[in-house]
């Protein structure tokens, strides 16, 4: 393909199109000229990339093609619907499609700090080996419990909730080189089954899984969930499969990780609604241990229910008015 002869047979063309995709008022006839240039645009894109991908010359045509769709179909604005349409689909749809990812990370993790647990409440003095005999004392008397009540409700919200957020970005994002989500999920395991252990050694396990549970459920399944989506990011460049080269399949899987990572907000803020308002409450703890479950068991629900009736829909996780390309016309 000569790409200088190719460019100087349509430069009109793009040149017109830009033209009318700056208009702010098109005729009958200009609208329709509007349509059929940014159609063979399009076709001209689909060219370029397949056969001489310049860069230059590819961004030059994206921007082109991007302006006069946005010329036909009016700049996207905020919609209650776009809103409503990503809780019950697009989210969902999203982490439902990663469950094998982040079900596989909540067993490793869950079998790895239980089987701690079970040791060092055997063992108590491998707590030792971690920390000192005045810090134990202290964890078991006083600390533990105090930790969830010494900020007032709304202050311990907020702090909860951005460093829950702030771990599951760093897993989620972190997944695309893998090595660090599993050091970050080891630290948590044995920071979590260390005290755990300890707990249930000086014969506090009904604190330790009473202050626990109500919020732990649903913060952790949130962190597994960041956790297993990385990590199916990570995965899309090493086997993007048959039909996708290495760099789509990273960038079309990366998209849907920023979609789960914009949901997973919403499902943090409730784990951090729980613990500041829930865990310290002077409800029973088999009231508040029900509550997590109730919650937790909802979460699970919405995600199963919702995202698989998404995929058999066929619902695409793609950002509203993305263009895929493979919706590009074809030469």
């Amino acid at each position: 393909m000569d790409l200088d002869a190719y460019v100087n047979e349509h430069n009109a063309e793009w040149r017109r199109l830009d033209e009318l995709s700056r208009r702010r008022r098109l005729n009958a006839g200009e609208a329709d000229e509007l349509v059929a240039l940014y159609q063979r645009a399009a076709t001209h894109l689909s060219l370029i990339r397949s056969r001489s991908p310049d860069p230059i010359l590819v961004a030059r045509l994206s921007r082109l093609v991007l302006a006069g769709r946005n010329a036909m179909t009016g700049t996207p604005s905020f919609s209650m619907a776009t809103v409503g349409r990503f809780f019950t689909h697009t989210f969902p749809l999203t982490v439902y499609r990663a469950w094998p990812w982040w079900c596989g990370v909540a067993t490793a993790f869950s079998l790895f700090t239980f089987t701690l647990i079970g040791y060092v409440a055997a063992n108590p003095e491998v707590a030792g080996y971690f920390m000192s005999d005045g810090a134990i004392s202290a964890l078991v008397n006083n600390e533990f419990e105090g930790y969830y009540s010494q900020f007032l409700p709304q202050n311990q919200l907020l702090r909860v909730w951005t460093n829950n957020a702030l771990l599951t970005g760093e897993v989620l994002a972190s997944g695309v080189i893998f090595f660090p989500v599993v050091y970050l999920l080891f630290n948590n395991a044995l920071n979590v089954g260390l005290i755990g252990g300890v707990m249930i050694a000086y014969g506090r396990g009904d604190l330790f899984f009473g202050l626990i549970v109500p919020h732990g459920l649903l913060e952790l399944t949130a962190v597994f969930i960041g956790a297993g989506v990385g990590l199916r990011i990570g995965w899309s460049w090493v086997a993007p499969g048959p039909l996708r080269t290495r760099g789509r399949a990273l960038a079309e899987t990366a998209s849907e990780g920023m979609l789960v990572a914009l949901g997973l907000v919403g499902v943090l803020l409730v784990s951090g609604l729980l613990e500041a308002f829930v865990t310290p409450s002077p409800l029973p703890n088999i009231l508040k241990d029900f509550i997590g479950f109730i919650v937790w068991g909802a979460f699970l629900l919405y995600v199963f229910i919702l995202g698989r009736n998404a995929e058999a829909e066929g619902a695409s996780a793609a950002i509203e008015g993305e263009i895929a390309q493979e919706s590009l016309p074809a030469a």
